[in-house]
């Protein structure tokens, strides 16, 4: 694949023609596991709600509607995707590891999907976990996204309730329009002083919104932000048993928000992450940042009752969420902005994570050191250190990321999930994980076995740094 070639296709925008009936996620999530013959996936375009205005945006429907997918761990992968758009597009499958030919990425190998064409994909679904599906476009803005969830035969047996939430980040605005104020200068003030940042170095505490301006943690303030397609004006009110046990599949599907998930009233046990297991960690606050996946466990109380599930915005004092709710129970509004910013979203968590199935103990065979890099005059990023990333299938990597940029950068490896390996230069035992967070003037060192030969994409998954710039490619040996 050619970069210049891969940057220009994913700023592809989010125009959109048409429209569909308002659609909710979490209430009509797609089954799709052992069919016999292709599930048909839809990219459509369709029409919600937000703050009282109809706004167009994408949407990955299957023929009756429901949205996204359900498949099996073990199963196979058979999906006849149809662009129904009047634009070309093109899905990536975040979380799964398909052969490269069909991991969904413009021109590497194959170019965008044409309005009216049809593409089948096929291969094996692999292990559990939360995932999510979206454009490897600016499309993405437009909420071209959906869930894929990965259910295994334990998940199946659980006396337990699913509910998945995927997080976005909406403006009225087309992407381009965006795009072109932060290239102008519009979405950054000047470079911060770097000193008093509580998010980089050893620190294990969330820094305060007093340590670092609010546009270096957001560059776009935008006009909502949206739990499963709904703001909290109208929320998305999910019924629950009373002294029922609830399975939290959180997603964010956002473009350039990270969040904090606040379980409010009744602690929650993270267990996955990047549907991977983890050791179980308690508390009631949980950072995410773009592209990731949190799996939490609730035990709900006896009595009736109403509990909010929220994400605060990094930073700023915006929310959204779900309202989990008994039969009966008083639902009471809650408000779209808290009385406190959100935390920065930092390495805290990521320092306590332990991987339940850790990578076999051996050395790695190569080793990458990158720097993250960014100019905010121009609003260019980078990656130093990336021209020359060649692998070889069956080789153990190794790569550092550090981050010499004023912006934090959830980077995403396509193809293969690696473990976290050290943090600061301090080596640990880490989560496995396909996206994870180097916040400014940290390192990170993540490894990874060289099992699924192609040309594959290692970029920040804020999609307005990936499209200018931040974005290399880790090629095996022999793909051409």
């Amino acid at each position: 694949m050619n970069r210049r070639r891969f940057l220009a296709a994913a700023m592809t925008g989010a125009a959109a023609l048409g429209a569909n009936a308002l659609m909710r996620p979490a209430a009509s999530l797609a089954q799709g596991a052992s069919s016999p013959s292709p599930i048909d996936l839809r990219v459509v375009s369709r029409t919600i709600e937000v703050h009282g205005r109809s706004a167009r945006v994408f949407g990955l429907l299957q023929p009756d509607g429901r949205h996204g997918l359900i498949l099996e761990a073990g199963s196979n992968f058979d999906v006849r995707l149809a662009n129904e758009i009047g634009e070309a597009t093109m899905i990536h499958w975040h979380g799964l590891t398909p052969p490269w030919h069909q991991d969904g990425v413009p021109d590497n190998p194959k170019p965008l999907l044409k309005p009216g064409d049809v593409a089948r994909y096929t291969f094996p679904v692999g292990a559990g976990g939360t995932h999510w599906m979206h454009a490897h476009t600016l499309q993405e803005q437009n909420l071209l996204a959906a869930p894929l969830i990965v259910r295994t035969a334990a998940d199946l047996a659980r006396d337990e309730q699913e509910v998945v939430v995927l997080l976005h980040d909406f403006s009225f605005k087309p992407a381009e329009e965006l795009l072109a104020k932060l290239k102008g200068g519009g979405g950054h003030a000047a470079p911060m002083d770097h000193s008093a940042m509580g998010h980089g170095g050893n620190s294990h505490q969330p820094a305060t919104t007093s340590q670092a301006t609010a546009s270096d943690l957001n560059d776009i303030d935008y006009d909502a932000y949206l739990a499963n397609d709904r703001a909290l004006d109208d929320p998305d009110v999910i019924r629950v048993e009373r002294g029922g046990r609830v399975r939290l599949r959180i997603i964010n599907g956002a473009t350039a928000t990270a969040f904090t998930i606040e379980t409010g009233s009744v602690p929650g046990t993270l267990f996955a992450v990047d549907g991977r297991d983890v050791e179980p960690i308690v508390g009631t606050a949980f950072p995410l940042s773009m592209g990731q996946r949190l799996d939490i466990r609730l035990s709900l109380p006896e009595g009736p009752g109403a509990y909010p599930v929220l994400a605060l915005r990094e930073g700023a004092s915006e929310r959204t969420g779900v309202i989990l709710a008994t039969q009966g129970a008083s639902v009471q509004r809650v408000a779209g902005s808290a009385e406190h910013a959100g935390p920065i979203v930092e390495l805290g968590l990521e320092r306590k994570l332990r991987a339940l199935h850790s990578l076999p103990v051996r050395a790695p065979d190569r080793r990458f050191a990158l720097t993250l890099t960014g100019r905010m005059q121009d609003y260019t990023w980078g990656i130093g250190g990336a021209d020359d990333l060649r692998i070889r299938k069956g080789e153990r990597i190794e790569v550092t990321m550090r981050n010499a940029s004023m912006m934090s950068h959830p980077m995403h490896l396509h193809g293969h999930h690696f473990q976290v390996t050290a943090i600061d230069g301090v080596s640990l035992p880490g989560a496995v994980r396909d996206t994870v967070l180097v916040p400014p003037d940290a390192a990170v060192t993540i490894t990874f076995d060289a099992d699924n030969p192609g040309r594959w994409p290692l970029h920040c998954h804020h999609p307005y740094h990936m499209a200018t710039g931040m974005m290399a490619q880790l090629a095996y040996e022999g793909i051409g």
